[in-house]
């Protein structure tokens, strides 16, 4: 077939190929009664051959019919302000997509209580929703909920942390591995002992394999390049600063000679502290995310670098991803990688999340 200008390859063009109305091909398109079984194919043939394309966000506003999705995030607080990213990401894809019938509820949790969790998600699941964007914070609780979407045939997309073992239609963040070998150098760029490094996950939610796999990607850059520092891992599962206090004070007492600390999370700024206020400015830190305190340490030099996975964007993309499921039907990716953004004093003046 010759190419044709698109301005004509439309309705009224394939109308006037079949010699049918307008309207015998907007009952086609839509799948409405009313057309032969010879008219329909014919219709069917022609737009085939001329890759037509409805105008899918027309017909949308048309219907009136809304979207409804349920956003199952952690509650923004002092002690959870890494969360304020994303949801502003998600507002902004809200309000942008307003118009096309859209409608987002949400239900927070709180992130250092597991039960919080599964009464929200208990919540959603007495609904009828058309998607889920969530955070999957606590593992086990997670993989059950994921498990019911399933079940009940509802589209989700996780951010932030994967799913093992159940399969969403997206998940949006970091690519842990990578993350934590960008650590590794970053840790050891200018070490020249093989002394003791730490690795601290500070969470209450301590089986989030998050830190795991970053801890492994940390490992994998070590071995790669032949260093032989003892590595140590350090959980700690209460958030308070007494309790970090005492765990960082124990862990320096049986490791002396610890040269630098890795933070798997975004409470890095309570180990700056520490170090800050114990005297230890020749340990270096690395950790996890742009938030106001850790960037107040980062500009006074107790912590080296921010390591960085465009929070907002998170968000943004994950409300946007099931748009494009629910309202244009286009093909998703399974796995959407953000960049592994590193700041330091003199960018972080220049830096958005």
């Amino acid at each position: 077939m010759a190419k044709e200008s698109t301005t004509y390859l439309g309705v009224k063009e394939i109308a006037r190929r079949a010699n049918v109305s307008i309207a015998t091909v907007d009952r086609v398109i839509h799948n409405r009664a009313g057309v032969s079984e010879k008219t329909k194919k014919k219709i069917l043939k022609i737009i085939k051959e001329i890759n037509y394309q409805p105008n899918i966000l027309a017909s949308r506003l048309a219907s009136r019919k809304n979207i409804h999705i349920a956003v199952l995030i952690p509650a923004v607080s002092e002690d959870t302000l890494f969360w304020e990213a994303p949801l502003v990401g998600i507002q902004r894809a809200a309000e942008e997509l307003r118009s096309y019938g859209i409608q987002i509820d949400y239900f927070f949790f709180e992130l250092n209580d597991r039960s919080s969790f599964s009464r929200k998600a208990e919540e959603i699941l007495q609904q009828t929703w058309d998607g889920v964007l969530l955070s999957a914070a606590f593992l086990a609780e997670s993989q059950r909920f994921a498990a019911e979407c399933q079940r009940m045939d509802i589209p989700f997309v996780s951010i932030d942390t994967d799913i093992p073992e159940v399969r969403s239609l997206s998940y949006i963040g970091p690519p842990l591995v990578q993350s934590g070998f960008v650590a590794g150098k970053l840790l050891t760029y200018r070490a020249v002992t093989s002394n003791t490094l730490l690795v601290v996950n500070i969470s209450k939610a301590i089986e989030n394999n998050n830190h795991l796999i970053i801890e492994g990607g940390f490992r994998q850059y070590l071995s790669e390049h032949k260093l032989t520092n003892k590595v140590v891992r350090v959980d700690i599962s209460e958030t308070d600063f007494t309790s970090i206090s005492l765990n960082l004070t124990k862990a320096l007492k049986q490791y002396p000679d610890t040269e630098a600390i890795l933070v798997t999370n975004s409470r890095v700024f309570s180990v700056a502290s520490y170090l800050e206020k114990t005297e230890r400015k020749d340990i270096r830190l690395v950790g996890y995310d742009f938030l106001k305190a850790n960037a107040a340490y980062l500009k006074n030099g107790m912590i080296d670098f921010l390591i960085c996975h465009q929070p907002e964007e998170q968000g943004y993309r994950g409300i946007r991803t099931l748009y494009q499921k629910l309202v244009l039907d286009t093909p998703i990716e399974r796995i959407q990688y953000m960049p592994i953004d590193i700041i330091t004093q003199e960018n972080m003046a220049f830096y958005q999340n």
